[in-house]
């Protein structure tokens, strides 16, 4: 079974290798979350042009069933028309008429709907033009960013494969339940800096103060020490490979006294 030194070693040894990764990764910059947010951008412009192009298919389906409705209803005052010549009373003479009137509106209703559904569709044509000419400079954008970023890639990639092989098997050779706290403080601090070295007294995460007591628990490795201020887990500055600059105190002169 592994000691708590080893343990804590394994996991220094892992964030060594995951600040080089990191290094790394930040050559790229923001060039990855730019590409995703350019494939939302299209993926919502997209959206949008199909839902355009669904609205005039039902605008001419709706412009189709308008102009069914004004054959049926000229149809309709046809018949009606053809009737009065045989109507036999006043009574179905006016009748007949208002069907006439009636069946008229319905043609006067249904050309105005159809009317309103043309220029419904025709501004749909100008958003549609519109959108197609965002896709085609967000397609340009996303390619330009796309190359540059498999330019990145490429250069980096074979280092960033030996890199991922040695991470591998320092996971596999770290405490279970410590490399879940580390990667679960990597995410939670800004600088991906899940183990931190006592420099000069102080979290090398956060630069907090640690009592004298913990330092003297961290450089004896015999218990895990987590900063009290920003969780990250704690190795001291040897441990860390770091040499800390020895500060000598200056002897205090000692003045005579005046006799």
């Amino acid at each position: 079974m592994a000691t708590i030194e080893e343990k804590l070693q394994g996991l220094w040894n892992l964030q060594t290798i995951d600040k080089r990764l990191d290094r790394l990764q930040a050559v790229r910059g923001e060039l990855p979350m730019e590409v995703a947010d350019l494939e939302d951008e299209l993926a919502g412009l997209q959206t949008r042009l199909d839902k355009f192009e669904q609205e005039i298919a039902d605008f001419e389906s709706n412009i189709v069933a308008n102009k069914e409705k004004i054959s049926q209803a000229q149809q309709l005052s046809k018949r009606y028309n053809e009737q009065l010549n045989k109507v036999k009373n006043n009574r179905e003479f006016d009748a007949l008429n208002k069907e006439i009137e009636i069946q008229g509106l319905e043609v006067l209703a249904a050309e105005k709907k159809i009317g309103e559904l043309q220029n419904s569709i025709q501004l749909k044509k100008e958003l549609i033009e519109e959108v197609k000419q965002d896709l085609d400079g967000r397609n340009i954008d996303l390619e330009n960013k796309k190359k540059e970023l498999e330019e990145i890639t490429a250069e980096t990639e074979k280092e960033e494969g030996k890199i991922g092989k040695d991470r591998e098997k320092a996971m596999k050779a770290a405490d279970e339940k410590l490399l879940k706290a580390y990667e679960r403080i990597r995410k939670s601090v800004f600088n991906g800096l899940g183990v931190a070295p006592v420099l000069r007294g102080s979290c090398g995460g956060c630069f907090a103060k640690i009592p004298p007591q913990l330092q003297s628990d961290i450089r004896q490795r015999k218990k895990i020490v987590i900063c009290e201020h920003c969780g990250r887990i704690n190795v001291d500055a040897e441990m860390a490979g770091i040499v800390e600059e020895v500060v000598e105190e200056k002897p205090k002169s000692r003045r005579r006294k005046k006799a």
